[in-house]
């Protein structure tokens, strides 16, 4: 046999369905097996030289194949006391003898196998370690705050507000420019909702190369969803998976739209206790469709002078540093135009100026402060970078002072300074006004 990418991704298969098969993991096994006819299949068409290597492959095929399906008889009788052997015939009087129950019956037990492995293929995408990250720890947003705390955790806290015509939201898109806290709100959801699974997707978990399986994972993490209700659906840059549908796209990204806008919902779903969250940079590019399902559409803009300084505050935490609050004020005046993350970004250049000075320092001095070893100690013997004309400075570099004898540098106002006048906004002007004519038309603000 030709040694080919498919062919061996096959093989390497094959070898761990016959493991399953042994340890009688049987639907492991099968998964495996039918998974590995998958790539041996592929490598006949499109890999294999010869028709020699072909027939070869194909002998195996076909082995393999007769094995999956003892193993599919063996899962459909639920015989667990009796494993089918690699010579035993399936029952043939026992099939003769099936009423229409059984039938049915049959049928789940066909469907299961994909089941199972479309849920385990979006286990991962289950978020079940908590974020850590509280309502007070997003600065400012408070009508998105009230917004999702009205959908996720009043109707837990007390289902008897939600009854009759009353129904908390179910779909809710969060858009605006980048780096504004959509997706740090999602994850102050996760950790708020305590009682909540919360399902964080994105395209990769549910775009699959094989025909028809996109959409099967779509339905199959609605059906997850609904099984553990209550739940939230986080879908970011739902743009790369719900954009406007037109004549020159694909067949695959058309049905998988379809898909959504049918979960969402479609006849005969019923999606009470499941919100969809979504979040976009680009809403004016989602579907129209896809747009009226989302029920609230909330615009998360750029901070104002208030949040900036929270901001500020928020990122510095408790990194030593000689700002008064007048300091932060005047820091959230002149950030005007910069974003969440923008802010993020100078913060972080700041905490590394006082790095910046150790290194890039001729001369040290000593001071008083706390021991390394022992916090609750005064020192007199630290060293902090100096001027070459301080007094008591003595000429050395960061690598001549003791590990533990180092006394760091604060961060100052002038170091945030620098670090505003070398970190531009990331927000464009142009997408801005997008984003405000998107509101006027179909949002509201955050």
């Amino acid at each position: 046999m030709a040694n080919s990418n498919a062919l061996q991704k096959a093989i390497d298969l094959v070898t761990k369905a016959t493991e399953e098969d042994k340890n009688k993991n049987y639907e492991e096994a099968l998964r495996l097996y039918e998974h590995s006819v998958e790539y041996f299949l592929h490598a006949i068409k499109y890999e294999a030289s010869s028709d020699k290597a072909k027939e070869s492959i194909r002998a195996k095929c076909i082995q393999y194949l007769d094995r999956a399906e003892k193993l599919k008889t063996y899962i459909k009788r639920k015989d667990k006391k009796k494993p089918v052997a690699d010579g035993e015939k399936p029952n043939s009087s026992s099939a003769k003898g099936k009423s229409s129950g059984d039938e049915d019956s049959d049928e789940d037990s066909k469907a299961d196998p994909d089941k199972k492995k479309f849920a385990d293929q979006l286990t991962g995408a289950i978020v079940v370690e908590k974020p850590n990250v509280k309502w007070d720890d997003v600065a400012g947003l408070n009508g998105a705050k009230e917004a999702l705390k009205e959908a996720v955790i009043l109707p837990v806290k007390f289902p008897h507000l939600f009854t009759g015509k009353r129904k908390p939201w179910k779909g809710i898109l969060l858009y605006g420019p980048p780096g504004t806290g959509k997706s740090y709100l999602a994850k102050a959801v996760a950790t708020e909702a305590n009682n909540s699974t919360f399902f964080s997707v994105s395209s990769s978990d549910l775009v699959s190369k094989w025909l028809g399986e996109s959409e099967k994972l779509v339905r199959t993490l609605f059906e997850l969803a609904r099984e553990n209700q209550p739940s939230i659906i986080f879908i970011d840059e739902v743009d790369a998976l719900c954009g406007s549908r037109s004549e020159n796209e694909s067949e695959s990204a058309r049905r998988i739209k379809t898909e959504f806008l049918i979960q969402m919902q479609g006849v005969g779903n019923d999606n009470n206790g499941v919100l969809v969250l979504g979040a976009t940079n680009i809403p004016w590019t989602l579907d129209s469709a896809i747009r009226r399902r989302f029920e609230k559409r909330i615009y998360i803009p750029l901070p104002e002078a208030a949040a900036r300084t929270e901001i500020f505050k928020i990122h510095l935490g408790s990194t030593p540093h000689c700002l008064t609050e007048a300091d932060m004020r005047e820091l959230g005046q002149r950030s005007d135009g910069y974003s969440g993350a923008d802010i993020s970004i100078v913060v972080r250049d700041a905490l590394m100026q006082p790095v910046r000075k150790v290194q890039t320092a001729t001369h040290f001095r000593k001071v008083r402060g706390p021991c390394r070893t022992n916090p609750d100690a005064i020192v007199d013997d630290l060293l902090t970078p100096c001027s070459p004309g301080a007094p008591g400075a003595t000429e050395m570099s960061w690598m001549d002072v003791p590990s533990d004898k180092l006394a760091e540098p604060v961060v100052t106002y002038s170091d945030m300074l620098m670090a505003l006048s070398t970190q531009k906004a990331s927000v464009n002007e142009e997408d801005l006004k997008k984003l405000v004519k998107f509101t006027e038309d179909f949002g509201q603000e955050g």
